[in-house]
């Protein structure tokens, strides 16, 4: 992306789009109060997101039992419901589900590959599917602080040893195949990459024909084999994504809030929710609304709109200058301006 003098004015910028994951598959009722869980509890928590500011609702559907679905036929009942009730909210499937079998015909029918790729078949279908591109590993406890998941199931080492192993399978047959399919069922494949090595893996793709379309992608910083938390490794990303990219920027837990406050500043867009943290950024518990309320007051405090300063000493003073010289005055300026 091309950073020119003026890009980063808010008036310069695209609109902030704010992407809500309000589902949290891997936790479990008892972990948070935020968690819905029947049906019209699951409608109605997107219905809140889009009045908070929320457009882009990432999409997991629980049975009654709290567990994440594997039914093909709840995504489709979410998603026909989901479109009534936030008709102008963009439709993200999570796609890490794996469908299983509800009947023996169908069990007789679908590879093991087939299960995922059954992603291509939601009726009606979702505006996109998350895409991974390359095999790698997916340790979120890696970046796990003390206090995270106190409280929570994660608190159990059992389930800290399974994160910690976790893979997120995507080899080259597969992928292409998967994102082959999603295009013929008009579905937008929403990238989420790792690292920039997997970016030049997208744009080879696209260079050899195996995907023609916008680039809608993820910077996935959740360490443990994704993205870390370094400044510089952002930017780098940042810079290599090609200008007609449309880029949001998604983290896990408190560190949400300082990268998503960097991405606002640069112009892009940011993931919240309680799929990537139930704290708020001094430990607080947070709901996936006020996350989205956050972003959008964030957005409002970056830019300082509403305010302007009483002269030129104060200006120099807020933005962090050295002051103007005094008449007759050598050396560097050094003197504190006593702002109102």
């Amino acid at each position: 992306m091309h950073f020119l003098d003026d890009s980063l004015l808010p008036e310069n910028q695209q609109k902030l789009v704010i992407q809500v994951a309000p589902y949290g598959p891997q936790w479990i009722p008892s972990d948070s109060n935020d968690i819905p869980v029947t049906m019209d509890e699951q409608i109605q928590k997107a219905v809140d997101c889009y009045n908070a500011g929320a457009t882009v609702l990432h999409v997991h559907v629980r049975e009654l039992d709290g567990k994440g679905s594997k039914r093909l036929s709840m995504f489709n009942e979410m998603l026909a419901r989901l479109r009534e009730a936030v008709p102008k909210m963009v439709l993200q499937v999570g796609g890490s589900i794996s469908f299983a079998p509800e009947d023996e015909g169908q069990a007789a029918k679908w590879l093991s590959d087939d299960t995922r790729h059954m992603l291509a078949e939601l009726n009606p279908i979702p505006d996109q599917v998350t895409v991974a591109v390359n095999t790698s590993q997916m340790n979120i406890m890696e970046l796990m602080m003390d206090g995270d998941a106190n409280g929570t199931s994660l608190d159990n080492p059992l389930l800290q040893a399974a994160y910690q192993d976790m893979i997120v399978p995507s080899n080259p047959s597969w992928h292409k195949e998967h994102i082959r399919r999603l295009v013929a069922a008009g579905i937008q494949p929403h990238f989420m990459l790792a690292h920039i090595h997997q970016l030049e893996t997208v744009e080879r793709l696209i260079r050899t024909g195996h995907y023609s379309g916008p680039l809608i992608l993820n910077y996935v910083a959740i360490g443990g084999g994704a993205a870390g938390l370094n400044p510089a490794d952002m930017l780098e990303f940042v810079r290599r994504v090609p200008d007609g990219a449309v880029l949001t920027i998604e983290a896990l837990n408190r560190h949400i809030y300082p990268m998503t406050a960097m991405a606002i500043a640069l112009g892009l867009h940011v993931r919240c929710g309680i799929e990537d943290t139930l704290n708020g950024p001094h430990r607080g518990r947070m709901t996936s609304v006020q996350q989205v309320e956050h972003m959008v007051q964030q957005a409002r405090l970056l830019y300082q709109i509403g305010q302007f300063y009483k002269d030129t000493d104060e200006t120099l003073a807020r933005l962090g200058y050295a002051p103007n010289r005094r008449p007759g005055e050598r050396g560097t300026p050094m003197r504190n301006v006593q702002t109102a």
